[in-house]
């Protein structure tokens, strides 16, 4: 699985390279203004922090920012996930590598709210989407 995201993330890398050697200004700019997706997650952590009473005042597409953990006991690439300066959580621990690496190498990846939801078993969930601006 890891392979494969990371064989994702070359090709769309490649893909965005491309754009950047085509000689036309109008193509330039349009790769300089791109945003290429990286990953959709679930939240982790959401019941441990300030999420719940945060919950009525978040909506759809609102922006998270995402900060680097490199020095967490518990996990050595963990991202913390902050709206609007409050913690809510963290990037799941199966699905933070690379971007705790792209973040280690100057990257400031943009994420937004994708999913608000309430499921009856567990409880609110966020579901979020991460993309590297170029």
């Amino acid at each position: 699985m890891r392979a494969t995201a990371m064989l994702r993330i070359w090709i769309k890398s490649c893909l965005l390279a491309l754009l950047f050697c085509v000689g036309n200004a109008p193509a330039q700019q349009a790769a300089a203004e791109a945003k290429v997706f990286l990953q959709s997650s679930r939240l982790a952590g959401f019941r441990y922090y300030e999420g719940r009473k945060l919950w009525p005042r978040m909506q759809l597409r609102d922006r998270l920012t995402l900060v680097r953990e490199a020095d967490n006991p518990y996990d050595a690439n963990a991202v913390r996930v902050e709206w609007q300066g409050h913690r809510l959580g963290y990037v799941p621990r199966k699905e933070n590598a690379a971007l705790a690496r792209f973040m280690d190498h100057g990257q400031h990846p943009d994420a937004r709210i994708t999913a608000l939801s309430k499921e009856k078993r567990r409880g609110r969930r966020i579901e979020f989407d991460v993309y590297l601006e170029h």
